[in-house]
């Protein structure tokens, strides 16, 4: 039922996923400090990804719906490899500061805008739609795997060649993604000359982006069970761009951990991602997909709860002055509650997605899939200097529990929508 070309997908993915979260240690050092950078500067750089989402995710949804992904795909994976290629040239020049290196992000975001668009409504061309739980459950794997190793390879290789020249390891991940998605050969139809209308003709492709911005946006929000998951959706990537940009500064000087120490911690969550993704689609099936997203929401109550409840590392002397080392009983306690958010979400992603997928038509994939992560992302944009501020300010424990108290707001109003009743289509 998986193909041919979907394995070759697949391993672009897996692969690039892994770069990924080498890079989600290297840039956090790199930020916080090779640079000696600020939390609010931290929340900065990691906000910066993702102001295009803000600006033009929703233009550029429906443009990737007028075109062939695949070639979209391997031309955005080429342009992340060489935006990050750039990063260690521009430290070793004595260029690299946090107003360029969030500039390089926005780019980044920019590609990453477009690939993700095409690559969420690619899949649906991949597999049939009664095989896209699995499907997604298999990139959440694979996703876990590289979660799981990715932090700890990331802090072992930031720890040795430092963090500008680890981000190079991304760079490398993401050509091999291209020829990845170049071998995964799958028809497409050309150009859209136009889009469907209700009575079965066509709209001229002529006509004006607004129209087809439109008309993605009613799709999502005025749907039965898409406006529901995607408004709880959006209020889970606020609380989750605040705590995800408190976690580095909070672990790395609030705790005293090490690189390393912190690329462990996270590993956890890569994990537990995994049993979570294997378990997936039998949860869907017997659960259904609204109630396994909704018991996955609310596991992120306590996976955070216990993050902010992290013993602090022991007091220690050096010709410095005082400073703190993290004890491992520390290191332990950040990997229990990021183990139990990647279970969350290795259980919750592909019943999201495929769900999402399977009830969307073709011509309206890239317009779904950028209309809600377009949002998603604009609260990210929030959401992670928000943090930063709130760490600033408050300190890091009372920012987490802000992030905490979201979650929990955010898991009981979607567990009271119509949303828990959703079911996956089943194999005729």
């Amino acid at each position: 039922m998986l193909g041919r070309a979907f394995k070759w997908f697949w391993a672009g993915e897996a692969v690039s996923e892994l770069g990924t979260y080498v890079t989600t240690v290297a840039l956090q050092v790199l930020v916080v400090v090779t640079l000696g950078a600020s939390a609010t500067e931290l929340g900065v750089v990691n906000a910066a990804r993702w102001v295009p989402y803000l600006v033009l995710g929703l233009v550029l949804g429906a443009v990737v719906d007028r075109w062939r992904r695949r070639p979209l795909l391997i031309a955005t994976d080429l342009v992340r490899g060489l935006l990050l290629g750039a990063v260690p040239l521009l430290w070793w020049a004595g260029m690299l500061n946090i107003p360029v290196l969030a500039v390089f992000m926005a780019l980044l975001g920019l590609a990453s805008l477009l690939n993700d668009a095409a690559s969420q409504s690619f899949v649906p061309r991949l597999v049939p739609r009664t095989a896209l739980v699995r499907a997604n459950a298999r990139l959440d794997q694979t996703g876990a795997v590289a979660q799981a190793s990715g932090p700890a390879i990331g802090g072992a290789l930031t720890t040795a060649l430092g963090a500008p020249l680890a981000v190079l390891v991304d760079a490398a991940t993401y050509l091999f993604a291209a020829f990845a998605v170049w071998r995964a050969k799958v028809p497409e139809p050309g150009p859209a000359r136009g889009t469907p209308r209700p009575d079965g003709g066509l709209r001229p492709a002529a006509r004006r982006l607004l129209d087809d911005v439109r008309e993605g946006l009613r799709w999502v929000y005025r749907h039965t069970m898409l406006a529901p998951l995607a408004l709880a959706t959006h209020g889970w990537f606020l609380c989750n761009g605040i705590v995800t940009t408190v976690l580095a500064p909070f672990a790395l000087v609030g705790l005293g951990m090490t690189a390393f120490q912190l690329g462990l911690a996270l590993a956890a969550a890569g994990v537990a991602g995994l049993a979570g993704a294997l378990l997936s689609e039998r949860a869907g099936r017997v659960w259904g997909a609204g109630r396994t997203v909704v018991a996955a929401r609310a596991a992120m109550v306590p996976a955070w709860a216990v993050v902010a409840l992290a013993p602090a590392g022991a007091t220690s002397s050096s010709s410095d002055g005082p400073g703190t080392t993290a004890t491992w009983l520390t290191v332990a306690t950040i990997a229990v509650g990021q183990g139990l958010y990647g279970l969350a979400t290795g259980l919750e992603n592909a019943n999201e997605m495929g769900y999402r997928q399977a009830v969307t038509p073709d011509h309206l994939q890239a317009r779904t899939n950028t209309t809600i992560r377009s949002i998603n992302r604009a609260m990210l944009v929030i959401g992670a200097p928000a943090g930063g501020l709130l760490a600033d300010h408050l300190g890091y424990r009372p920012a987490l529990w802000v992030g905490v108290a979201g979650f929990t707001l955010v898991a009981v109003l979607l567990g009271m929508s119509r949303f828990r009743s959703a079911r996956h289509p089943q194999v005729s």
